[in-house]
């Protein structure tokens, strides 16, 4: 079984990712791409297991975003390490639609984006490749405050000071 960052913690992922839209999807947890979420979502409230989606980092969610915050995992897919967009999706889903659920990081995500991904609202890391997850769960706390604001640290380091 695959393991992940979740929490800080390295914990096993019960999490089937279904990479095509199909009808026939496996019993158990499953992590759904919205397309697939939204052509089937009536008919996956009888799924024998939880149900989550995964969104790619270019999709506007705004459309969508009302049917997916009852789930308990919403997973932001980063089809190269370098594209930023899914740091704002996480943001949105934290702050304008105060989703308190699972955000994953999957794709090709790096060791060096865990510390800014926490702070944008992701809990959750699934990495593509293998490395040491005790080792990475470090870059968590690569620094010990931070002056912005973000998800988690709503008031910045100036006013904390005072």
């Amino acid at each position: 079984m695959h393991q992940l960052l979740k929490d800080g913690a390295v914990v096993n992922n019960t999490w089937q990712l279904i990479s095509a839209d199909t009808d026939d999807l496996p019993q158990g947890d499953i992590l759904i791409s919205v397309s697939c979420w939204q052509a089937q979502r009536h008919n996956l409230a009888n799924h024998a297991g939880a149900v989550g989606v995964w969104i790619d980092s270019n999709e506007e969610i705004e459309a969508f975003v009302a049917t997916i915050l009852d789930l308990p995992l919403i997973a932001i897919n980063f089809p190269k390490f370098v594209d930023g967009r899914g740091f704002s999706l996480a943001r949105l889903l934290r702050d304008r639609y105060a989703y308190s659920g699972e955000i994953r990081a999957i794709g090709q995500i790096i060791r060096d984006q865990l510390f800014p991904m926490q702070r944008c609202g992701f809990n959750a890391f699934a990495f593509e490749t293998e490395l040491d997850l005790v080792e990475a769960s470090k870059s968590l706390g690569d620094f010990s405050d931070a002056y912005q604001v973000a998800v988690d640290q709503p008031e910045p380091l100036f006013k904390r000071r005072a």
